[in-house]
């Protein structure tokens, strides 16, 4: 079998309060991109895990890797060989690894069915998980894994990302917020929510990476629909109202920034 772990952007991201057990109080909107790593599996003696493609030398422990914990956390029968082909930067705020993890859960679903408490084994395994099993756009609050429908007007649409190439974790950034509630989410459809929302890290990401603020003024220039910083950072992510306009933008970064990683899409 084989799956897609589609990237993770936060199209908005609104950082509420820390909490006392060390979290903070969030409220974002999820969105996913059709394209991201893949997972293939086959049948095995035990389970394995070897991972290939640009990005998998940023996995530096594969048996603590988050692809191993999701496929000890479900019953799957026999040994999964899983090959994981790394195309997402590491630490960039797409949620990669648990891009990867919610794709475990949809393999283990196509072939066993998933147990009735697959939402607590998928928050246990971080964050993002569980919105990632599902992989659809939708409101996150909580520490993001309470998990509401939203109407999705945007699927479809042209999205491009870029990363400066530089890992950004997530704890610095959140260590680095000031501290200031700016108030609730706004309401409404994807698209409303989007323009109407922002991201409370990216001001201090920015701060730990100046990278961050260069590719979002590129960006902008090329007149999206919308340029944000995604997550915690470092990747920026571009809605476009056609594919030749991202595909313009696409062609202009990679020729005045070759440097950075792009990858063109298109929102589920």
């Amino acid at each position: 079998m084989t799956e897609t772990a589609y990237a993770k952007i936060n199209l908005a991201l609104h950082v509420r309060r820390r909490r006392e057990d060390g979290y903070h109080e969030l409220e974002t909107l999820f969105a996913f991109v059709d394209q991201g790593d893949r997972l293939s599996v086959r049948s095995a003696s035990q389970d394995t895990l070897s991972t290939t493609g640009e990005f998998a030398s940023g996995i530096e422990d594969p048996f603590g890797n988050i692809v191993a914990k999701a496929l000890a956390a479900l019953p799957h029968g026999q040994g999964w060989a899983v090959d994981l082909e790394k195309q997402l930067p590491v630490a960039a705020g797409l949620g990669g690894g648990s891009a990867d993890a919610g794709a475990v859960f949809r393999l283990v679903e196509q072939a066993h069915g998933l147990p009735e408490d697959w939402m607590a084994r998928a928050s246990r395994l971080g964050a993002d998980v569980p919105a990632c099993v599902r992989s659809q756009a939708c409101i996150g609050t909580g520490t993001g894994t309470d998990l509401t429908d939203v109407d999705n007007d945007l699927a479809g649409t042209p999205v491009l990302l870029v990363n400066p190439r530089l890992p950004l974790p997530t704890g610095p950034v959140f260590k680095a917020w000031d501290g200031i509630d700016r108030g609730a989410m706004p309401v409404g459809p994807l698209r409303t929510v989007a323009l109407d929302g922002r991201n409370d890290l990216e001001a201090p990401a920015i701060s730990l990476c100046p990278q961050i603020a260069d590719i979002l003024h590129v960006l902008r220039e090329g007149d999206p629909i919308l340029a944000r910083m995604s997550g915690s950072g470092a990747t920026c992510f571009a809605l476009y109202e056609s594919a030749s306009d991202r595909n313009e933008a696409a062609a202009k970064l990679a020729r005045d920034h070759g440097g950075w990683w792009l990858m063109a899409g298109a929102l589920r």
